[in-house]
């Protein structure tokens, strides 16, 4: 009787711990497919708002933290407040379509039939959405056919000024490692050294190859003292 009993006993108990258990993995297992679906759900919004923008969700989130910055100019720009009127078209791409002298550009600003496009290194696309807002913040500067040492200063300032402030926010960025993350801390500390001004900026830029034939000025550009 008394192993009877002792078989009874242990049969109700491994019956509570398999409950137990197949409880405990639905509830671990239930956030999953909701999370998919929370993201599906939240894409499926933003696709809307950036319709004409872009559709690439890795660019969606650099533009959702972009327009909370002091990059928020940049944002509008690329939302359409901009010199042709138009939303700037966003796109990731292998550069060296265009020309292969732009296989190893980070992003290109264009111009074409009155349209304004950035075109992103494809490499980027698992960046992190700081970097890719810094990055976009700089290229939505250029909005027309015509550049300058100016102009390339300035924009380079603006994308290290505010990845900056993303890094005092959250110094474990620069724990990241991918290249874009480099780039934007090697502006970072170019704009620290001259102590948060263009100075050393200016520098990096006039010795830039990419830039040599560039003229001092452009429209919009036109103050030394940028």
């Amino acid at each position: 009787m008394k192993v009877e009993k002792m078989k009874k006993i242990f049969l109700i108990i491994l019956m509570i711990f398999m409950s137990a258990f197949m409880t405990a993995n639905s509830v671990f297992s239930a956030p999953k497919p909701l999370e998919v679906e929370y993201d599906t759900e939240y894409y499926k919004e933003l696709k809307k708002v950036y319709k004409g923008v872009t559709t690439d969700e890795s660019v969606i989130d650099a533009l959702e933290i972009l327009k909370n910055t002091h990059g928020v100019y940049s944002y509008k720009a690329i939302m359409g407040e901009n010199l042709t009127g138009k939303k700037i078209k966003i796109e990731m791409k292998d550069l060296s379509e265009i020309s292969p002298n732009y296989r190893d550009f980070d992003a290109l600003g264009w111009k074409k039939n009155e349209r304004l496009f950035i075109y992103v290194n494809k490499k980027h696309n698992d960046a992190p959405p700081e970097a890719l807002a810094a990055l976009l913040a700089h290229e939505a500067l250029h909005q027309d056919e015509f550049n300058s040492i100016n102009e390339e200063t300035y924009a380079w300032t603006y994308e290290a000024s505010i990845f900056t402030k993303f890094v005092q926010k959250d110094e474990s960025l620069l724990e990241i490692h991918h290249p874009l993350v480099t780039r934007e801390n090697t502006l970072r500390k170019l704009f620290i050294k001259g102590n948060y001004t263009s100075e050393y900026i200016r520098k990096a830029v006039k010795s830039n190859k990419g830039y040599a034939t560039l003229p001092s000025r452009s429209p919009g550009f036109e103050d030394e003292n940028l």
